[in-house]
């Protein structure tokens, strides 16, 4: 495939977030949260169009407000656990006209307009050896040292080498591991369309660091946030 010259900005906000209530319009700073991502995905300057798919009339005034086109999205792809891929096969099947599609998730509201540009930079020098884009973190927890309990056992989630494991090594010495962050995937929408999902096979990595990595799904990074703000590192 070549690479084309537009993209369309997917913002998904659907009104049941469960841990935070009302999170996606929830006021950071002034701001309503999917407003952060609104603007980043338009002072980027690389979409034709950013629309917010939502399945609520309230969020997609808001969103409308601020610059956002709006596709109101069907109830049963707006459960708790709806795969993220129903509610995108929606979207790209109502906007044939885009070869790419990005989706730019409102619980990272410090991803800016600068990552976006970076991200496709990237994504035009070798996307065509792709089938999608996915932003990136080093991992402060490293999934060595995570366990799972069974039969009454604590299991290592990973394989652990002989005769040292990484359990029990300093974590300097771990191979580097990263976690998948909301701040941006890029995607063919016609891998999307065979595959059903959302990654492919083939993800190339985009990796961001500090404020940018940042995600939003507990209370707890909500507060996080706020102090990051206050803080000026955000």
């Amino acid at each position: 495939m070549g690479l084309p010259s537009e993209i369309v900005g997917l913002i998904p906000a659907r009104s049941g977030s469960v841990r935070i209530k009302d999170k996606n319009i929830r006021s950071l700073a002034g701001w309503p949260l999917l407003a952060y991502s609104i603007r980043s995905a338009l002072d980027s300057g690389i979409f034709r169009k950013v629309v917010v798919s939502t399945d609520s009339g309230k969020y997609g005034d808001i969103a409308a407000h601020y610059g956002a086109d709006v596709l109101m999205r069907p109830p049963e792809f707006a459960t708790e656990t709806s795969p993220d891929v129903d509610w995108l096969l929606a979207a790209i099947n109502a906007l044939p006209q885009y070869d790419l599609a990005a989706i730019i998730r409102p619980t990272s509201p410090f991803r800016t307009a600068a990552t976006i540009r970076r991200a496709w930079v990237q994504w035009q020098e070798r996307g065509r050896e792709f089938d999608s884009l996915r932003a990136v973190a080093p991992c402060g927890e490293h999934a060595a040292k995570q366990w799972r309990i069974i039969g009454g056992l604590l299991i290592p989630v990973l394989v652990q080498p002989e005769p040292q494991p990484w359990h029990s090594s300093q974590k300097s010495t771990l191979p580097k591991f990263f976690t998948q962050t909301g701040g941006l995937e890029i995607m063919w929408t016609a891998m999307v369309k065979a595959t059903g999902t959302i990654a492919g096979e083939r993800i190339m990595p985009f990796v961001v660091e500090g404020a940018e990595a940042h995600d939003i799904n507990i209370e707890d990074d909500w507060l996080i946030a706020e102090q990051m703000i206050r803080d000026g590192r955000a």
